[in-house]
């Protein structure tokens, strides 16, 4: 490169502006001018990898004291902390020594967790790392983005993501002069609204994104020196909290908020009534508030978190965004790709269609009349084709004119014996087709090649009714077809028809099974195909799926009203030729109807849709931008993945919702025994028997994560006005049980002088407190009768050694825990009535849920979304009632006319008889 204000043409062919040459200093500008056919060699890349380092930011991490610091903070560690201090104030250092160990220990849980999740994103970043082809050692390779250097040639196309900034050589991949420009969206760089069209001699930026074109480009600058230097970080998980993380917040923000009102009623109590002393009353409030409160319930969600994310990365399903995993578990509507993943996208060349040389122009291929060759049209496809692309109907079309055509034999590029291949445009989704200018050797005649969509040209050759017909019979046979055109002129402005390609892509053996089952799972299935609209209904049948395929043209069609659009896409099974426009359009209006919906792809130009969704899926073998704007990404192909991931959301849902729902029914239950008992009779548990509880029964809870689950057969959703009545319910059922164990004891023990039935009282009540309640999560593990699921054995010996931990420190008695012994007996019937309570409760549970309606959460909790609602159905119901009384009353009133018109016809035949009879005699 010249200095400023030159222009110099450098080795490897291109021209560089003077602007571009102001931007490079001038050891990058020894080092940019590779041969574009054979790039780097390994042992230069392996010399600029040492000096430049690799293409990638350096993270920067956060101190680990720091992080770990940072799991002090929150309502739940400073209500720990608070009395962790007043402990210490008032000299009580074994109760100080038990908080501090408890408040330690949920920090050591939680950054273990963060550790771990840390160690997941690594990991994923190391899967869906950056890749791109470059040509090294004379070949065209893969590599990952992170292994760039300077002086590399890379190849860029539709829906890569441009791995580091690099100067556009105006040629294509095997060094044919490309279509002149790409088209790039570098809008998350500069905020510019519309792609841009970067020209030879410009620079594509690091992180921007392909829209159009190929070409190949040289790298110049990579990592930190590059214009915003984060190519390596597109992949990451996101940090924002789903629909499903809130709601589990507002639960732990409810029980703080009961707990501080009660605690504070009592310690006013106390102070003013009482005239405890302050410090004493304080410290007495502050640890019944800890053991109210859910200790472990962020530690219980990460760990069921980092559980399900495990699961699914082992059935190759890797999730970006954690909290997709629990949105996927409310998805209503998925709609799915048809190529790739509900088909095997294994596309192979069936007999093609060919035409007739026209008698226009001057063919070298044959005289006019004469049909075009099999040879013919495959080697037509060859030129219009992009070599390396990884696109399925390119390597089709490729593979077949390798295969078949003799001259193609060993040829892998665009280098074709006899041909040059002057210039290439990649594929274009507006235009619909791939296009070479290429001439023969032989003539020194110059032609265009054009293969494309069939009806697209069509139109170019000015229309061909026999070939319109061929396409409607190869799609009524679920065929694939493509158009292949060429010029016929000089100026190559008219086009004659070679002929049309047949392409058939089976559909998987699995997906019609899978389609069934995302049925059965109450997950609707919609099939999004860019194939016409008989392919899509002819492969929706072969998928058993109805056939009300709808054409994707129409959602964009102003003259029907959106009320009515909405509903027809509501009830279609899938929708035929989709641009990616279209399935924004079609995730917008089944939003706007209230479904959640997933939306799977695989193009650059998806990333519209798969933002909008609630939970975007990129499927296997989609574009580096797919892959940033999805939530989920898939490694395997196929749907049943997908399956797998509603399956594992849901059994997380369910292991949320039972844990939500033992804790505040366990919480209430607490609270309000001892809000009562302190009030009236100034009874309550020492704080080491209350710690206790705390302790070992949210480490218990904590094995949830792994517990067997019954996921259930529609899209899971909070119905909080169900949870927090039945949690009231049952934490009142678990009150009333204690008040009977309580005045049974202080009965039974009147006689025992008071020290003794006192410390008697307390250890019975805390096993009973430690028990019932926690027995209570095996009743709501499920919604039916808690036999008809059955729990892990992990959990099960979780739940009970805990238990059995509390049973004998009661039958025998503790010091250190002022557990005053108690003896088998009470010991033995305490557990059984807690066992019995767990039957009792679990009868009750279920007799809820069955008379649960949504009527009844309306009127107990009549928020103006349920009002509105609860108004819809009334006025339905009336509209319904109306409707059937108007059927009655039209069916009585043919019951009448049938009887009146039997009546009058027996009339008639008695009447007329005599007659008859006259007339025969």
């Amino acid at each position: 490169m010249g200095a400023a204000g030159d222009t110099k043409v450098d080795a490897a062919g291109y021209d560089a502006h003077v602007e571009i040459a102001e931007e490079l200093d001038e050891e990058i500008q020894a080092l940019i001018g590779t041969d574009h056919q054979q790039g780097l060699s390994d042992a230069q890349v392996a010399e600029r990898l040492l000096r430049f380092g690799p293409n990638q930011m350096p993270e920067k991490r956060t101190s680990p004291i720091l992080k770990f610091l940072s799991f002090f903070g929150g309502a739940i560690s400073i209500l720990l902390e608070v009395a962790v201090i007043l402990t210490a104030v008032i000299r009580d250092w074994i109760d100080f020594g038990i908080l501090l160990f408890v408040l330690v220990i949920n920090a050591v849980i939680g950054y273990l967790e963060e550790a771990k999740a840390e160690s997941a994103l690594d990991a994923l970043k190391g899967t869906l790392a950056l890749k791109c082809r470059t040509w090294r050692n004379g070949q065209l390779v893969e590599v990952e983005s992170s292994g760039l250097v300077p002086g590399d040639i890379v190849v860029l196309r539709l829906g890569d993501i441009v791995p580091a900034d690099a100067l556009l050589l105006g040629v294509g991949a095997t060094g044919e002069e490309t279509g002149g420009e790409l088209q790039i969206d570098q809008s998350a760089l500069t905020g510019e609204s519309l792609p841009v069209n970067k020209h030879k001699g410009q620079t594509a930026y690091s992180s921007s994104i392909v829209k159009q074109g190929q070409m190949l480009a040289v790298v110049t600058k990579t990592g930190a020196n590059t214009y915003i230097g984060r190519a390596a970080n597109l992949i990451s998980m996101t940090e924002d909290q789903g629909h499903f993380q809130k709601i589990i917040n507002h639960i732990g923000n409810f029980l703080i908020a009961v707990t501080v009102a009660m605690v504070l009623i009592l310690l006013l109590v106390n102070v003013a009534v009482k005239r405890v002393e302050f410090l004493t009353a304080l410290k007495q409030v502050v640890i019944l508030t800890v053991a109210a409160i859910p200790v472990g319930l962020p530690t219980v969600m990460s760990v069921t978190m980092a559980v399900g994310a495990s699961q699914l990365a082992k059935k190759q399903v890797i999730v970006k965004r954690l909290t997709a995993i629990e949105e996927l578990a409310s998805v209503s509507v998925l709609c799915s790709d048809k190529t790739g993943t509900l088909t095997l996208n294994q596309l192979t060349f069936d007999a093609p269609y060919l035409c007739h040389v026209g008698n226009t122009g001057d063919h070298p291929i044959g005289d006019a009349g004469i049909p075009y060759t099999e040879q013919d049209l495959l080697l037509h496809a060859y030129f219009a084709s992009e070599p390396g692309a990884g696109d399925p109907i390119e390597k089709a079309v490729r593979g077949a004119a390798q295969a078949r055509v003799a001259l193609l034999s060993g040829v892998r590029d665009h280098n074709i014996p006899g041909y040059k291949v002057n210039q290439f445009v990649p594929f274009n989704p507006n235009v619909k087709y791939t296009e070479a200018r290429v001439t023969n050797l032989a003539t020194g005649q110059s032609f265009r090649a054009i293969k494309g969509a069939p009806q697209v040209i069509i139109q170019m050759v000015g229309g061909h009714p026999e070939a319109t017909a061929q396409v409607l019979d190869f799609a009524h046979r679920g065929l694939r077809a493509l158009g292949v055109a060429r010029s016929v002129d000089a100026e190559m402005t008219r086009f004659e028809l070679v002929g049309m390609i047949s392409l058939i892509d089976p559909p998987r053996p699995d997906s019609a099974q899978t389609i069934r089952e995302c049925e059965d799972l109450g997950v609707k299935v919609k099939m999004i195909t860019g194939d016409q609209l008989v392919i899509g209904k002819t492969v929706a049948q072969r998928l058993g799926m109805q056939r009300t395929i709808l054409d994707a043209s129409l959602l964009v069609d102003d003259r029907l009203d959106v009320a009515m659009l909405t509903e027809r896409v509501e009830k279609a099974d899938g929708f035929a030729q989709v641009i990616p426009e279209h399935k924004y359009r079609v995730v917008e209006l089944l939003q706007n109807k209230g479904y959640l919906v997933g939306m799977t792809g695989d193009g650059v130009n998806d990333a519209p849709a798969l933002k909008r969704s609630n939970v975007g899926i990129a499927v296997e073998g989609c574009t580096e931008a797919a892959r940033s704007a999805a939530d989920i990404v898939l490694l395997a192909s196929g749907l049943s993945t997908i399956v797998d991931g509603i399956k594992t959301s849901r059994a997380i849902f369910q292991r949320m919702r039972s844990y939500a729902l033992y804790r505040i029914a366990s919480t209430i239950h607490f609270l309000l025994f001892f809000f009562i008992t302190l009030l009236v009779w100034d009874f309550a548990l020492p704080d080491r028997l209350i710690i206790m509880i705390a302790v070992l029964n949210d480490a218990a809870t904590m094995v949830i994560s792994v517990d067997n689950v019954t996921i259930s057969r529609r899209p899971d959703k909070w119905r909080l006005g169900q949870l927090i009545t039945l949690s009231f319910i049952l934490g009142l059922g678990l009150m009333v049980l204690s008040f009977l164990h309580f005045f049974v004891v202080r009965y039974a023990f009147g006689h025992l002088d008071a020290g003794e039935a006192r410390g008697f009282l307390h250890t019975v009540m805390y096993l009973q407190i430690s028990s019932a309640p926690h027995f209570l999560i095996f009743a709501t593990r499920c919604e039916s009768y808690l036999w008809t699921s059955r729990p892990s054995w992990t959990f099960i010996v979780a739940i009970g050694a805990t238990q059995i931990i509390a049973m004998f420190m009661s039958i025998y008695g503790v010091d250190f825990f002022e557990a005053y012994p108690i003896g088998w007996g009470w010991g033995l019937s305490i557990m059984g009535t807690s066992l019995l309570s767990m039957f009792l409760l679990d009868a009750l549970k279920v007799q809820v849920l069955r008379r649960w309606s949504f009527e009844l959460t309306a009127h107990l909790w009549p928020v103006a979304h349920r009002r509105d609602e609860l108004r819809r159905r009334q006025a339905r119901a009336k509209l319904l009632k109306r409707v059937n009384c108007n059927i009655d009353a039209m069916r009585r009133v043919y019951l009448i006319c049938l009887v009146s018109g039997a009546f009058k016809a027996g009339l008639q035949d008695r009447t007329s008889k005599p007659r008859v009879g006259k007339r025969l005699g």
